[in-house]
């Protein structure tokens, strides 16, 4: 096909084939394929061209940007944590600002508790553990009003780390532990960022004022490692980690041995019917209600004084105030010379030692739990105050109550046997001695001067018992005695018996007691309920979280 002239350019010619077979000439209104790259290379400048200004306008734009948010590297989402590197800032925590560090330049790691906005600046509360700090940042030489606007919209409990410099204030900030400085902050970079929707707020589980509601405990505990987070919680916990601290240091000290004794046994520990039946491979076990005839069978052993720290288990449907179906035990166990007095008088020691150093290193923490729970300052006497059941009974009579002489104490009479003690002997802590034979267990030591009682004693914080202990059994064929007149027979898969024929080898006298470390915080500090004092309580109702 021949090109046909200038003039036709926009026309081509198509070769049309009928139906016979014959060819002819189509003349069709078309634009040439030289026309077509022509049209095709000035749309593409003109695309260049426009791409060029969209690029330029966006490097004006940026770079217009970057003018006014100066301080872009100040501020941000930081990348995670994966342990790429170790960097050499020092992180300074937040009981340490005081005002001896005015105008130094630090770096504080901690989580947001609160935002406040106002125009060019925004006021922060940084919270580390039962201490918070207020910080600034405001818009001028060292932060832009970009980074402002990024603080503020910062999700509370996020964790953050923030360089800033620390100023003193006119005026003490009243809402903070460290209310004597400020931080001004020139960098701030989230660490881990909190969802925007939290469960439970952390102001309803601290003080509120009259008339408010305060979230249900149900509420609390549910989201518990949320409401671990409070100023209250944080005190409470870690005056409990004391209480177990002075504990062992006490009793080292006092040339003890701490002992671990198992929490799976072949039978229930105390005679009793509430223990915790699992699984053992092709037989049953038991959750061990106590580590007390272990204790004794290490006495047994002459390790003459022994001591353990951990979990004790009780099947009880006791929906109260102070009781728990898994608690921690602080249990002792001690031979004696001569009377079991001797094993009185060391623990009640120990417990003065641990009120005293309670008092003395952990101030902090207990006026932190007061604000919220106010409670009068625990007191103690020296040496401790010691009455016979026989004398508490008598206070009860005389107050109006009517009961035996050898009737146990029920809990509302312990209570005001706690309050009639202390009117009398201005006391929150004292021992009840010489209980009723016939209300203490089998194993239970009598007393050789009064058959109807026993050597054994119960301890009592603000009216409550905190403690129960005895001088044992130590002799094989008394032992049986006991068991016997209780209804224990060798065989009976309610107790331990046989274990306890470890005294046919030589047992030396000893008693002991066994303590609840929940239930000793919790009076300590005046609150009323239990699961306030267990981390992670669980009681008939409640086996999560």
């Amino acid at each position: 096909m021949a090109l046909l002239s200038p003039e036709l350019r926009a026309e081509t010619v198509a070769l049309c084939v009928n139906s016979e077979g014959r060819g002819s000439f189509c003349v069709n209104n078309v634009k040439t394929s030289d026309a077509a790259a022509e049209e095709e290379q000035a749309q593409s400048k003109k695309a260049l061209k426009k791409q060029q200004k969209e690029a330029e306008k966006q490097a004006k734009k940026a770079e217009k940007q970057a003018k006014m948010d100066f301080a872009k590297d100040r501020y941000g989402v930081s990348a995670m944590v994966q342990s790429q590197e170790r960097l050499g800032r020092t992180l300074i925590r937040v009981q340490d600002l005081t005002p001896e560090k005015a105008n130094q330049l630090v770096w504080v790691r901690a989580r947001m508790h609160t935002i406040r906005a106002k125009g060019k600046q925004c006021f922060l509360v940084l919270r580390q553990q039962q201490f918070n700090v207020q910080a600034l940042v405001a818009v001028g030489d060292r932060a832009s009003k970009q980074m402002v606007k990024f603080a503020a919209n910062i999700t509370k409990e996020s964790i953050v780390d923030v360089e800033a410099v620390v100023q003193t204030v006119e005026q003490k900030i009243e809402t903070c532990t460290q209310h004597d400085v400020e931080l001004h902050v020139e960098r701030i970079f989230v660490i881990s960022q909190a969802d925007a929707r939290l469960p439970l707020q952390l102001e309803d589980g601290l003080f509120l004022p009259a008339g408010r509601a305060t979230v249900n405990q149900d509420t609390r505990l549910d989201n518990r490692v949320i409401d671990l987070r409070t100023t209250t919680s944080q005190a409470i916990f870690r005056l409990q980690s004391g209480v177990c601290q002075l504990f062992r240091d006490t009793l080292l000290q006092k040339g003890f041995v701490e002992i671990q004794t198992p929490k799976i046994i072949s039978a229930a520990s105390e005679g009793g019917a509430n223990v915790f039946t699992v699984s053992y491979f092709k037989t049953s076990a038991y959750l061990a209600q106590s580590p007390q005839l272990y204790k004794q069978m290490c006495i047994c052993a002459d390790f003459d004084k022994v001591f353990c720290i951990g979990p004790v288990f009780r099947a009880e449907d006791s929906n109260t105030h102070r009781h728990l179906t898994e608690f921690v035990g602080l249990d002792i166990e001690m031979a004696f010379n001569y009377h079991y007095h001797e094993v009185l008088d060391s623990i009640t020691d120990t417990m003065v030692e641990i009120f005293k150093g309670l008092r003395d290193r952990f101030q902090t923490e207990i006026q932190t739990v007061c604000k919220q729970y106010h409670s009068e300052p625990f007191k103690f006497l020296e040496p401790t105050l010691r009455l016979e059941y026989q004398e508490g009974v008598a206070m009860l009579r005389a107050a109006g109550v009517e009961m035996g002489d050898e009737e146990d104490l029920s809990t509302p009479n312990e209570k005001l046997l706690g309050r009639l003690v202390k009117e009398k002997y201005d006391t929150d802590f004292y021992v009840l001695d010489k209980y009723p034979l016939e209300v203490r267990p089998f194993y239970t030591m009598p007393d050789p001067h009064n058959p109807k009682y026993s050597n054994s004693y119960d301890m009592f914080m603000r009216g409550e018992e905190i403690l129960s202990g005895a001088q044992r059994v130590h002799d094989a064929q008394l032992l049986t005695e006991r068991a016997s007149h209780h209804g224990i027979g060798s065989h009976s898969n309610s107790s331990c018996y046989e274990d306890f024929y470890s005294f046919r080898y030589g047992a030396p006298p000893h008693a002991g007691g066994g303590i609840g470390l929940e239930r000793v915080t919790m009076l300590y500090l005046g609150l009323h309920n239990i699961r306030q004092t267990s981390m992670f309580p669980r009681d008939p109702k409640r086996l999560t979280p």
